[in-house]
């Protein structure tokens, strides 16, 4: 039978009363103002499956249900009725329905263009308020999980290309059914196939609404869910952040709050490396702790709410200074303009060097510990490999979960590297082990990973190699800054990281402006806070030279480099004043 396990659950919050409101008279009176009332006939399609960029509609007379085709037979997962509207997160998202809107009645509706959706969205605070509050509410929406579900991804639970699917789906809070193939209670695979056309060959499949995907990428998904950026070429943005982390996250925050017209790309999707830690404990104002990716999904509905658009996956691949802004160049070859840019790109993982490592990626080698991944190996032995927080969230996480963990680390102990309230909490866990002077030296299983083969140092200098049982292996082994797309114009430390303010060296600096023309060229330490050796392009968070590497930090630097981007615009006059 499917599992709905991997579908989000329902918020505090998600009550009838907020997933579903009722308009107020003077409300209705008010989003008169804004758009078009149309009358339709029972039966009447009002918004098809697969649409982006449909119209908010606000039911003023009958009912309209909301249709879900998944099923054999279609059902209706909620009817509205008089000053009840549709719609959820996707009219801010952009991405395509999943569901379909029809008339159940004769109706009279107002329908109001995105445009002048965004444009209500920020004059009419408090139903602003009221709307966004039931579009996070519907995300949530139990009725849309299960066999019911809009959108069903099928494979291996062994498979990387599964999981990566499935860890799209779960970051973007995509109501979804996941059917596992392998799963003891699952179905006969050909004949449950067989109802999409397709063989077990060619799993993982992604069933929408108006498709069936055969070994989708999830670039290719989400481009069909239409998440990816469609640009203009008549289309500059005030402001570009480079990077959907923490620290991008808040500049987004901060800029569209600010009145700067934002737009937030990202190669993989809202989180960063902070959205895939099973729990921070030191973030201020969460006592509890948090998980990174509950963090970053609030922090992104935040900045949607506030008017910033948020694209993945979207991948840089170039940065050209233009004499009206930049100009920049994505994977696709397509182009988007910018007065101003900032660069939270973050950093990519290290790899450990063993063969095999590529084909077991996503199959038992992970890279993060959310729910995601410690379910595929709950209750069995893991390897944690690494002595900085990451892993020791990691190694706590998992050891929660029932598997005896092993950190395997190169130094002697954790206390160079781990904060001490991780170090306590794994000294007292009787389920993790802590080796030192300790590598891992092979990969064993076939498909799946089975085994790893750690090598440990002893007082006197000798080697012993074990092969240990692991059905996964987390690495957290440090990362490199993703800054290969900013030459030849970002100034770069030895390492790769980018140089900001006072760092940049002051010929790096007139190389770089040399090249914009009639931008303006601060000297020395005119240079603003956050700024790179390109005058208008700011750094923040794990990419920048100089950086905590905490995601309280990035937050702030993404925050503060805000007003550094209100000033070059002021100096360059291309934008609005300088706000305080």
């Amino acid at each position: 039978m499917p599992s709905s396990a991997d579908s989000p659950t329902l918020s505090q919050t998600g009550s009838a009363t907020i997933n579903d409101p009722v308009l107020s008279a003077d409300q209705l009176r008010r989003l008169g103002s804004y758009g078009e009332v149309e009358s339709v006939r029972s039966g009447e399609v009002i918004v098809p499956e697969g649409q982006a960029g449909y119209d908010f509609v606000v039911v003023l007379d009958g009912e309209v249900a909301i249709i879900s085709t998944s099923a054999d037979t279609p059902t209706t997962v909620i009817s509205h009725g008089r000053g009840h509207f549709l719609g959820g997160l996707s009219l801010l998202t952009g991405e395509r329905t999943l569901l379909a809107a029809r008339a159940a009645t004769d109706s009279s509706i107002l329908r109001i263009s995105p445009a002048r959706f965004r444009d209500m969205m920020a004059s009419e605070t408090d139903m602003a308020d009221l709307i966004f509050a039931a579009f996070v509410a519907r995300r949530n929406e139990p009725m849309l999980r299960g066999s019911g579900a809009p959108l069903k991804i099928i494979g291996s639970s062994m498979s990387g290309a599964t999981l990566a699917l499935r860890s799209f789906a779960r970051r973007q809070r995509l109501a979804h059914d996941w059917i596992d193939l392998d799963a003891p209670n699952t179905d006969e695979p050909d004949v449950l196939l067989a109802r999409y056309g397709m063989r077990p060959a060619d799993a993982p499949i992604v069933v929408t609404p108006t498709a069936v995907l055969c070994h989708p990428t999830v670039g290719e998904l989400a481009h069909h869910l239409g998440f990816t950026f469609e640009p203009s070429t008549t289309d500059t943005v005030d402001l570009l952040i480079v990077g959907a982390g923490p620290g991008g996250l808040a500049a987004a925050v901060y800029g569209a709050s600010e009145g700067l017209s934002t737009l937030v790309l990202d190669a993989v999707g809202p989180g960063g490396q902070a959205g895939t830690s099973s729990r921070i404990e030191n973030y201020f104002g969460f006592p509890a702790g948090i998980s990174g990716g509950e963090l970053v999904e609030q922090g992104a509905l935040q900045a949607m709410r506030l008017g910033a658009r948020i694209a993945m996956p979207c991948t840089v691949m170039r940065l050209e200074p233009r004499p009206d802004g930049f100009r920049l160049v994505l994977h696709d070859d397509a182009e988007v303009y910018a007065r101003a840019v900032i660069i939270a790109a973050g950093v990519q993982y290290r790899k450990l060097p063993l063969e095999r490592l590529e084909a077991l990626e996503g199959a038992g080698v992970y890279y993060a510990a959310t729910d995601l991944e410690a379910r595929q190996c709950t209750g069995e032995p893991v390897v944690v490999i690494g002595g900085g927080n990451s892993a020791g969230q990691a190694a706590i996480h998992l050891a929660g979960r029932g598997s005896p963990v092993t950190i395997a680390i190169r130094g002697h102990d954790l206390s160079a590297s781990m904060s001490h309230y991780l170090i306590d909490r794994i000294v007292t866990s009787p389920l993790i082990e802590v080796r030192p002077h300790t590598e891992v030296t092979d990969l064993h299983g076939d498909g799946h990973l089975e085994a790893v083969s750690l090598r440990t140092m002893s007082d006197d200098g000798s080697f012993t190699t074990i092969e240990q049982p692991c059905a996964g292996l987390f690495s957290f082994i440090g990362a490199v800054p993703f800054t290969d797309w900013l030459d030849p114009y970002i100034a770069l430390d030895t390492h790769g990281f980018v140089l900001t303010g006072r760092d940049v060296a002051d010929a790096s600096s007139a190389a770089a402006t040399a090249t914009l023309g009639t931008a303006y060229e601060p000297a020395g330490t005119d240079r603003l806070p956050f700024e790179t050796s390109l005058p208008g392009v700011f750094a923040i968070g794990d990419v920048r030279h100089g950086s905590m590497k905490r995601v309280a930090a990035a937050v702030g630097e993404g925050s503060s480099a805000v007003h550094s981007v209100h000033e070059h615009l002021r100096r360059a006059s291309v934008g609005p004043p300088l706000t305080t």
